[in-house]
């Protein structure tokens, strides 16, 4: 099963971003960003999951849905 970690990695390599550049992007810390994309914090606070989004230009339900 896809995680939204797993997600959002996938989407933000695929923009060709770094970590430390895309948790910049979207205005949230970098160890938050670590923590959410290797699965130790698995339910993002709803405010991270709309940065993170925003970010990526896209929907939260494309984050939670897949």
């Amino acid at each position: 099963m896809r995680t939204i970690g797993n997600r959002i990695k996938e989407i933000r390599k695929k923009a060709d971003l770094t970590q430390e550049e895309f948790a910049r992007k979207a205005d949230i810390p970098y160890a938050t960003l670590l923590k959410i994309e290797n699965d130790t914090v698995q339910n993002p606070t709803m405010t991270t999951l709309i940065k993170i989004a925003g970010a990526l230009g896209i929907k939260i339900d494309d984050l939670i849905n897949h």
